[in-house]
């Protein structure tokens, strides 16, 4: 069993993973405040949780899209384990071929995602990741990476319009009954989430059209639930998608 962590802007995923099997995954929030210390106290609550003790926990590897937190939470993690954790990043093998103009701008969270789709699904590949950002990144026939489209998350869009607008509130983003929305609440949440889905719809065949060739679609990310069930174009919904391509990589690098 092996600890992986995803640190991204909004949250920082944890895992314990162990070949096909996830032991568990859970999100705390990022925030750069906190120390060393505080971060080893809660990756410890967490594993007690699930009553795994640090010695079931052969090493660790973490992913970030965070700079300044990636060295706290790995201290953090190598306190708890008594073991040295991997952080992906030059030097570690990933098996990934890059074909973008800046292969050192590819954050590592979509490293991983991309690995693990690749060793699961059917190329071509369309890997949807939608957190902060949603992020729609591209792998040809060929099983290259060929590049992304980067667009406001749901909640980053929604935050937006709130703050620039003096009359609407903030919502919580759960799915709306019906698209035309009888209420501002309602409308709100039917223009973040309808229109994210149609978005995604549109952009997904507009890709397969570049390419010329229909794709596997394949959607991770905290908001993901709660947007493909409003997609039209089928898609495979995978949580802990980050997490198996670090596991992967893991293994690559041992």
């Amino acid at each position: 069993m092996i600890l992986v962590i995803d640190i991204g802007n909004t949250n920082i995923v944890v895992g314990c993973i162990e070949g096909e099997h996830t032991y568990f995954i859970e999100r705390m929030a990022t925030d750069k405040k906190r120390t060393v210390l505080e971060y080893a106290i809660t990756l410890k609550n967490v594993l007690e949780l699930y009553h795994i003790v640090p010695e079931q926990i052969e090493g660790g590897i973490i992913s970030s899209v965070v700079p300044p937190l990636t060295e706290s939470v790995r201290q953090a993690a190598e306190k708890l384990l008594h073991k040295s954790i991997k952080v992906l990043g030059p030097g570690l093998k990933t098996g990934l071929r890059i074909q973008t103009d800046n292969p050192a701008q590819l954050g590592s969270d979509q490293v991983a995602s991309a690995v693990a789709a690749m060793a699961e699904y059917k190329l071509p590949l369309i890997i949807i990741d939608m957190g902060t950002a949603t992020t729609i990144s591209v792998m040809n026939s060929a099983g290259a990476y060929i590049g992304c489209l980067i667009m406001p998350g749901v909640r980053v869009a929604t935050d937006s319009l709130v703050s620039c607008t003096a009359q609407l509130t903030q919502i919580s983003l759960d799915a709306p009954k019906r698209l035309i929305g009888s209420n501002t609440i309602d409308s709100m949440k039917s223009g973040a989430l309808f229109g994210h889905a149609a978005a995604l719809d549109s952009l997904i065949a507009r890709i397969e059209e570049e390419l010329g060739e229909a794709c596997t679609v394949v959607a991770t990310g905290g908001l993901a639930s709660i947007v493909v069930p409003l997609c039209k174009r089928q898609m495979i919904l995978e949580d802990d998608l980050l997490l198996k391509g670090l596991q992967i990589i893991y293994h690559k690098n041992l």
